[in-house]
C-alpha cells in the first residue's frame, strides 16, 4: 500500500512540473497553476482588510520569481511567479455557502471535495499590499498524499514594480514572508543583498535575471533594453576607423569613448576615429539623447586586434626620479602612464654598459591601483625602497606581449644635472657673444661708410626715397631711373619707385598714392627724387600755361597728339604738390631733382614750377646726392 501511494505521488509530481514547466513568455494576463487534483483552481483580486485566517490550508513554503512575460511579437513585461507548497487540511472548517445542506448526499459530497484558498500578498516601498485570493476544489481521496499541493500565481504587469524594486511576498494564512529584488537594466549597477528571509532560489533568480534581462534573445521585445547600437569599420586607405549606426541609420546617436571599463567616458562628436588612436581597451558607449531612459549600450570591439596593442605599447611613458620618506631615507620612484591598464613586472638596475638588475625588487604592475589622469592615460606609481641610489641607476619595465623589454628609464643625477647646466650656460655667452660681435660690426661698417660719402650719418636709421620718372616714351629712361632705383636700395635706402608701384596707382590713383608715400616720408625720413629730362621740362612749362586754349592751339599745330606715358599723371601729380609745398616753403626739404642727361639745359632754363630745389647731376655728383638723402 506505501509503495502504491509513493509512486501515485512520483507520477503526480512530474505532472506537476510538466505544468510548472510552461515558458513564461506564452503569459500575457495574470494566471493561476494548480495541479491536477485542484479543481476549479480561480484567482481573483483582494483587498488585504478584508482577509481572514483560515485553518483549512497551510502554506509551508513560499518561493517568489521575477521573470519576463512574453506574447507573441507583442513587448515583453515584468511578471511576479509565486511558488507556494501548501498543506489542505482534510478535517478543517468547510466553507459555508449561506443555506442548510437539505439533502444528505449533498452534504457527503461538499464534504469529500471541499473548497479552500489561500492568498498571496506583495507590496513595493511605494505601494500598498496588492492580494490575490486563489480558491480551487480538492478532489478528496483516501491517499494523505493528495493532501499536499504546490501551487503557482502567475502576476502580469504587476501593480508598483518596476526593473530595480524590492519587492517583499507574504502569504495568508501562515504569514510566510520573503523578499525578491528586481534587477536593474543599468549594466553593472551594484544591487542590494536580500534579507535573511529572501531564499536562495529567489536570489539565484534575480541574478540571473541581472545578467540577462537585456542579453536576452527576446531583448528587442523589451522597451526599456532598446537603445541604439554601434558598428565600426576599419578603412585602411584613410587609416581611420569608421563610426556606423548599427541599424542603417545615416545619423549617429550620442557617442563617448571610454578606456577600461571604470574610465571616463569622453564625449566623441566626429564620426571617424584616428586609427593610431585605436587601443585594446577603448569602448564606445552609445545612447539616445532623445530617449525617456539613460541606458547606453556599450562596445569594445578592438579587444583582441594586434594593432590597438602596438598602439599601446608605443604610447607607454615611464619617469624616474628619487624621493624621500618621513624619516630621511632615500627611494627611488617611478610613474609608468599608458592608454590602457598593463600586467607585466618593474625593477632596478645598475648602468654600466647594460643595465644589471637589483635582485629582490621586482613588482607587479597589476598590484596596486591605477588612476586615470586629466589627458585620460592611466597611471601606476611605486617606489623601490632600502636601496642605495648611486649613480647609473635605472627602471626597466617588462610588459606581456612585447617581445622586448622597455627602458632602461634612468633619473636626473643631481651633480650631473648641475654640469649640463653651466656647460649650457656656457654655450648661451658664447652665442651670445658672436651675435653682439656681429652687430657691432654691422655697426662699424655703416660708420665708415658714411664717413666716406660726407660725413656722418644717422646710424639705424632707414631712409625713404621716393624715385619719380619723367613722361618719357623712351625705354631707355626707364632703365636709367630703374637702376638709380635699385643703387638706392643696394645703399641701405627704402625706395618706393613710380614704375614699380602701377598697380597701386591704377587701383588708388596717381595723385593719393603719391600724397600717400609722402606721408611715409614725413614719418620715416627721406626725399621725393624727381627725375629730369627734356620731354620732362616741357611738360612742367606746359603746366605752368595755366591756359587750355593755347595748350589746344599748341596741340594743333603739333598735329595728332602722341601717346602719353603711363607715368605722366604721375609727373603732374608731383607738380601740384611741389606747388603747394612751396606756398608752405618746405618745398626744398621735401623734393630733389636729378639730371641724368649731361646735354641738358642749365638751371637757368628750369620751369618755373621746379626753379628752387637742388639739382643733381648723375653719375658726376653721386657721392653728394647720396649724402643729402642721409641727413
Amino acid at each position: 500500500m506505501f509503495l502504491l501511494g509513493w509512486t501515485i505521488w512520483c507520477v503526480l509530481l512530474a505532472l506537476c512540473e510538466l505544468t510548472w514547466g510552461l515558458e513564461v513568455s506564452g503569459y500575457g494576463s495574470d494566471e493561476v497553476i494548480c495541479p491536477q487534483f485542484l479543481y476549479d483552481c480561480t484567482s481573483e483580486d483582494e483587498m488585504s482588510l478584508t482577509i481572514a485566517d483560515r485553518e483549512d490550508v497551510e502554506v509551508k513554503n513560499l518561493n517568489p520569481h521575477i521573470k519576463l512575460c512574453c506574447k507573441d511579437k507583442d513587448l515583453c513585461t515584468i511578471c511576479l511567479w509565486i511558488d507556494a507548497d501548501i498543506n489542505i487540511h482534510p478535517d478543517g472548517d468547510v466553507e459555508d455557502e449561506g443555506y442548510p445542506w437539505s439533502e444528505e448526499e449533498d452534504y457527503h459530497e461538499d464534504t469529500r471535495n471541499p473548497k479552500a484558498s489561500v492568498t498571496v500578498c506583495y507590496s513595493t516601498a511605494a505601494t500598498m499590499p496588492l492580494c490575490k485570493k486563489v480558491e480551487f476544489t480538492v478532489n478528496h481521496t483516501d491517499s494523505p498524499l493528495q493532501n499536499q499541493a504546490k501551487i503557482s500565481v502567475v502576476i502580469a504587469k504587476p501593480t508598483g514594480i518596476s526593473f530595480g524594486s524590492r519587492v517583499i511576498v507574504y502569504t495568508l494564512p501562515s504569514h510566510l514572508l520573503r523578499e525578491v529584488l528586481v534587477p536593474s537594466l543599468t549594466d553593472g549597477e551594484p544591487q542590494s543583498q536580500c534579507l535573511l528571509l529572501c531564499s536562495t532560489a529567489a536570489v539565484a533568480e534575480s541574478l540571473y535575471f541581472l545578467s540577462s534581462v537585456c542579453s536576452h534573445d527576446q531583448q528587442e521585445q523589451l522597451k526599456e533594453c532598446r537603445v541604439p547600437r554601434l558598428k565600426s569599420v576599419i578603412n585602411q586607405e584613410t587609416n581611420e576607423v569608421e563610426l556606423l549606426s548599427a541599424d542603417g541609420s545615416e545619423t549617429l546617436p550620442s557617442v563617448c569613448i571610454q578606456h577600461e571599463h571604470s574610465g571616463r567616458c569622453q564625449r566623441w562628436n566626429s564620426t571617424t576615429v584616428p586609427l593610431y588612436a585605436v587601443t585594446s581597451c577603448m569602448c564606445f558607449q552609445v545612447w539616445d539623447k532623445d530617449s525617456e531612459t539613460s541606458r547606453r549600450s556599450r562596445s569594445c570591439p578592438f579587444r583582441n586586434s594586434d594593432f590597438s596593442w602596438r598602439n599601446v605599447w608605443q604610447n607607454v611613458s615611464v619617469s624616474v626620479d628619487q624621493g624621500q620618506t618621513n624619516d630621511q631615507h632615500l627611494l627611488l620612484w617611478w610613474n609608468l602612464s599608458a592608454p590602457c591598464r598593463l600586467e607585466g613586472e618593474v625593477w632596478p638596475c645598475h648602468k654600466v654598459s647594460s643595465c644589471q638588475e637589483i635582485k629582490g625588487f621586482r613588482q607587479q604592475l597589476t598590484n596596486g591601483t591605477w588612476r586615470q589622469n586629466l589627458k585620460g592615460q592611466w597611471e601606476k606609481t611605486g617606489v623601490f625602497k632600502d636601496i642605495d641610489l648611486q649613480f647609473g641607476l635605472c627602471v626597466m619595465v617588462e610588459v606581456k606581449g612585447m617581445e622586448a623589454n622597455l627602458g632602461p628609464f634612468c633619473y636626473n643625477n643631481t651633480e650631473r644635472t648641475r654640469w649640463s647646466l653651466l656647460i649650457v650656460c656656457l654655450l648661451l655667452l658664447a652665442c651670445a657673444t658672436v651675435l653682439i660681435s656681429c652687430l657691432l660690426h654691422a655697426f662699424v661698417k655703416k660708420w665708415v661708410w658714411s664717413w666716406r660719402h660726407g660725413g656722418f650719418v644717422k646710424i639705424g636709421r632707414r631712409h625713404h626715397v621716393v624715385l619719380l620718372s619723367p613722361p618719357d616714351m623712351d625705354d631707355g629712361v626707364s632703365e636709367s631711373v630703374c637702376q638709380l632705383g635699385s643703387l638706392l636700395c643696394s645703399r641701405g635706402f627704402s625706395v618706393s619707385v613710380d614704375q614699380w608701384s602701377r598697380k597701386q596707382q591704377c587701383r588708388q590713383g596717381p595723385l593719393p598714392w603719391l600724397h600717400s608715400q609722402l606721408l611715409e616720408l614725413d614719418n620715416c625720413g627721406g626725399r621725393a627724387v624727381l627725375v629730369l629730362s627734356r620731354r620732362a621740362l616741357e611738360r612742367a612749362d606746359e603746366w605752368t600755361l595755366r591756359n587750355k586754349d593755347a595748350m589746344k592751339t599748341k596741340s594743333e599745330e603739333k598735329g595728332q597728339p602722341q601717346p602719353g606715358s603711363p607715368y605722366s599723371d604721375v609727373f603732374m601729380a608731383s607738380l601740384f604738390l611741389i606747388q603747394a609745398d612751396r606756398q608752405l616753403g618746405r618745398a626744398g626739404k621735401r623734393f630733389l631733382l636729378v639730371n641724368l642727361d649731361s646735354n641738358l639745359c642749365s638751371e637757368k632754363k628750369i620751369p618755373e614750377p621746379l626753379q628752387g630745389l637742388t639739382l643733381f647731376q648723375l653719375p658726376a655728383q653721386t657721392k653728394a646726392f647720396l649724402t643729402e638723402l642721409t641727413l
